[in-house]
């Protein structure tokens, strides 16, 4: 297939700026994939598609506060540097983005307040560097300090100003292990009442951690989608989440991968007898059509980008026709889409 068959006129009123005023009160379609059955729900009402030895798949991820702000010495110039991942823990080396990339170049010197400066040693990409960054403290106070100063990290297209909300709402309220510079988003829709009802149903919730960086939201350049290649991201599943995972395909349950996120992960660690293997390592698995799943038999997602590699995703899981009608209803009945928005579940 190709890029440009992913494409579909997006009304700009449709993305969510913010998310609902309550988690699971979002807008939740339904997707059956065998009747092409659509419905439309609300998230709260998930439950209802589960049964008791049922498994829902969780990437417990958790946000870095990424985004840094600060002036280039000399010039005074503003500067936004996005943390993508530790390179080097004792030079205190890291792989950013900045903006404007015009304005950076190798040797030069920023600074963030506080005591935080930084200088710019190689380069990456056309908006990427290497920068070293310098604070007089232990490793613990240079972390604590870089947490202070660094904004949650919004998709560039939500195109607002981060807020004191955004701290608790960019985030799924069963993250734990930090590492990510963009939420599991589908994870977002979760409140703490719904876990519940979900865990006196009887169903599974096992946990997988997929550090998210920003190759799924990068766009794809290529027409002909084979030649894409995505950034790697660190992923770690456990044996008790494979063990439950495992008896549940036996038993011929529902599996449910919550975001494509938690599908990514656990697609890239399948055995030949197509059980979920343990896996600590990096992934950089690109899914899309045509492709056969081997663990998860439905997926919690939102309603992404066009011709996104996630988009991608959910249209090999679904059927390219389906998931692209379904699209269309979204727009027509006024979904909101992408990182705040609505979600769908595929059955």
């Amino acid at each position: 297939m190709r890029t440009s068959d992913f494409n579909f006129n997006f009304p700009s009123d449709l993305l969510a700026k913010y998310p609902s005023q309550e988690r699971d009160e979002s807008k939740l379609m339904i997707i059956h994939r065998n009747s092409k059955k659509i419905e439309h729900k609300l998230f709260k009402d998930l439950h209802q598609y589960f049964e008791e030895g049922d498994s829902m798949i969780l990437n417990n991820t958790k946000v870095f506060p990424a985004r840094l702000f600060g002036n280039k010495e000399k010039t005074d110039a503003k500067i936004e540097v996005f943390l993508l991942r530790e390179l080097d823990h004792k030079d205190r080396t890291w792989d950013v983005l900045v903006d404007p990339a015009r304005k950076v170049r190798v040797g030069n010197k920023l600074n963030f307040g506080h005591g935080l400066t930084g200088e710019v040693i190689d380069n990456t990409t056309s908006r990427g560097r290497i920068l070293q960054l310098h604070f007089d403290g232990t490793h613990e106070e240079f972390i604590k300090k870089i947490k202070k100063l660094g904004n949650t990290p919004l998709p560039k297209y939500i195109n607002r100003l981060t807020e004191e909300s955004d701290k608790e709402r960019y985030q799924t309220i069963y993250a734990k292990k930090e590492g990510s510079v963009a939420a599991p988003t589908a994870g977002l829709h979760f409140s703490k009442h719904l876990l519940k009802k979900l865990e006196i149903k009887g169903i599974n919730l096992v946990e997988i951690t997929l550090h998210l960086g920003l190759g799924s939201f990068l766009p794809v350049e290529v027409e002909d989608i084979s030649k894409h290649k995505m950034d790697s991201e660190k992923c770690f599943i456990n044996e008790k989440t494979c063990r439950i995972i495992n008896n549940a395909i036996q038993a011929k349950k529902k599996i449910c991968a919550v975001g494509t996120s938690s599908m990514r992960a656990i697609e890239s660690s399948v055995s030949s007898n197509k059980n979920l293997n343990p896996f600590l390592g990096w992934t950089n698995k690109f899914i899309f059509p045509p492709y056969n799943f081997s663990i998860a038999n439905s997926i919690i997602t939102n309603f992404h980008m066009p011709k996104s590699t996630l988009l991608m995703m959910v249209a090999a899981f679904t059927g390219f026709d389906l998931i692209m009608k379904a699209y269309q209803i979204a727009i027509q009945k006024k979904y909101r889409f992408f990182s705040y928005g609505d979600a769908m579940l595929i059955l």
